[in-house]
């Protein structure tokens, strides 16, 4: 069964797809207020292991965590590299991405440019809710 979660239809642990596993890049905030960025097969269960303390040892030290966001990606070596550009941004565009704010976003990618004194800090997104606890 597929789940929709804010415009991105995220698959039960059980989904294959006829080339294989799909993956998912995700993103946590911190109880500080800090991000974990990852990726995985399996997003359910991966987001019980952070919830547990198992997840990664950054996260077992900064709970509770939640999901700030998640995509979907045909392979998992799609959403591996997807991390590993998200891990190399700065804490405003990975805001800019938690609360979907593409043209931000695309400025904050813009080299040598500016953004507004708009603090990012101040801003909210929603939490992404895949199962109840």
């Amino acid at each position: 069964m597929d789940v929709p979660v804010d415009n991105v239809l995220v698959r039960s642990e059980m989904s294959v797809d006829a080339v294989g596993m799909a993956g998912y890049l995700y993103m946590l905030e911190c109880a500080d207020g800090s991000f974990y960025v990852g990726s995985t097969r399996n997003m359910f269960e991966r987001l019980r292991q952070h919830r547990a303390g198992k997840g990664a040892a950054y996260t077992s030290r900064r709970l509770p965590v939640r999901l700030v966001y998640v995509a979907e990606f045909p392979t998992v070596d799609e959403a591996f590299a997807r991390e590993k550009q998200v891990q190399g941004w700065g804490r405003a565009k990975r805001i800019a991405l938690a609360r979907g704010d593409f043209d931000l976003l695309h400025a904050l990618s813009t080299r040598g440019r500016r953004v507004s004194d708009d603090d990012p800090d101040d801003a909210t997104f929603p939490s992404i809710t895949l199962f109840d606890d």
